[in-house]
């Protein structure tokens, strides 16, 4: 390794592809964003393009030749094996990325440590325990018809429920109810057939768009909205629950909070720190950094450079 080595590092996921370039030094060279680049849900062609521009605009005025090491953080990384060679060819790497589960890469967002836990609400949610920087076991994260409780698609869900019955009792929509109506049907509202209405706007898009209702959820809440904090309550209730199958009582091993729900200041990130807290009194509890520069760091980590004031510097 020389002065000139750099490491590449790859968050991608549904929506959004980000990538850093770094040196080992912890001097960031180069970023870039793309679109979705998951090939389960884009198809392998579009999703390599998505990725390979963002590479390439992370190297832009770089060797890509320097690059020795890199990680590649994707939903289902364990199970999808995508054929990414022909990319990393044609971009001229020094050494093509490895490729790693999102999970593992959203606890090396928070926490350096080599043991630790997760709990991750954004589209999805899940928990999952790391042992060793490896991802070893993990709690739901069953898809929206079959779990992810506490989740954004979760709150949605339960969000347009609530919507149904107020509408089945006859009851006029406010608070929450209406606000979630207008984000289905818009500032009009849904019309003379309120329950036909909402229902088919649900039904017109794919299940995992009701997740968009989750900032309505929140926002609410923020208000002091009471359906709101119901809600949310309940949200972190089950993430809680769902950790619990995991992590003993004791436990003093990390906590990061993941997925966009959990990593920022959120109305369910504040309900749900507290309940950690009492459960684990004696466990940190870290948002997750920066993806990308967790992949990096994760491929720093594999050159033996996988410092603590190495992720200071890529993750935050």
């Amino acid at each position: 390794m020389t002065g000139t080595d750099l490491v590449l590092g790859l968050d991608v996921g549904g929506t959004s592809t980000r990538v850093l370039v770094a040196g080992l030094d912890g001097r960031v060279v180069g970023r870039g964003r793309g679109g979705g680049g998951n090939p389960v849900a884009h198809g392998a062609e579009a999703a390599a393009k998505e990725i390979g521009e963002a590479v390439r605009a992370a190297l832009a005025g770089v060797d890509p030749g320097r690059v020795v090491a890199g990680v590649l953080g994707l939903a289902g990384g364990l199970v999808v094996q995508p054929d990414f060679g022909p990319l990393w060819d044609g971009l001229g790497l020094g050494a093509p990325p490895v490729l790693v589960s999102d999970v593992l890469l959203a606890h090396a967002a928070g926490s350096s440590a080599a043991d630790g836990h997760v709990v991750l609400s954004g589209t999805g949610g899940m928990a999952a325990e790391i042992l060793g920087h490896e991802l070893r076991r993990t709690a739901d994260g069953h898809g929206w018809l079959l779990g992810d409780r506490g989740s954004g698609v979760w709150l949605g869900r339960e969000a347009v429920s609530g919507v149904l019955t107020a509408i089945d009792r006859d009851a006029p929509l406010t608070g929450l109810d209406a606000a979630v109506a207008a984000a289905l049907t818009g500032p009009d509202g849904p019309g003379e057939d309120p329950r036909s209405t909402l229902i088919a706007a649900v039904h017109a898009q794919a299940p995992a768009r009701l997740a968009r209702l989750a900032p309505v959820v929140l926002e609410r809440a923020g208000l002091g909205d009471p359906a709101a904090l119901a809600l949310v309550a309940r949200a972190a209730d089950h993430l809680l629950d769902t950790l619990s199958l995991l992590r003993p009582r004791g436990c003093a091993l990390p906590v990061v909070l993941a997925g966009g729900l959990l990593s920022s200041p959120t109305p369910l990130a504040a309900r749900l720190r507290p309940l950690l807290a009492a459960r684990w009194p004696d466990a940190p509890l870290r948002p997750a950094g920066d993806g990308a520069g967790a992949a990096a760091w994760l491929a720093a980590r594999s050159l033996g450079r996988g410092t603590a004031e190495l992720h200071r510097a890529l993750t935050a």
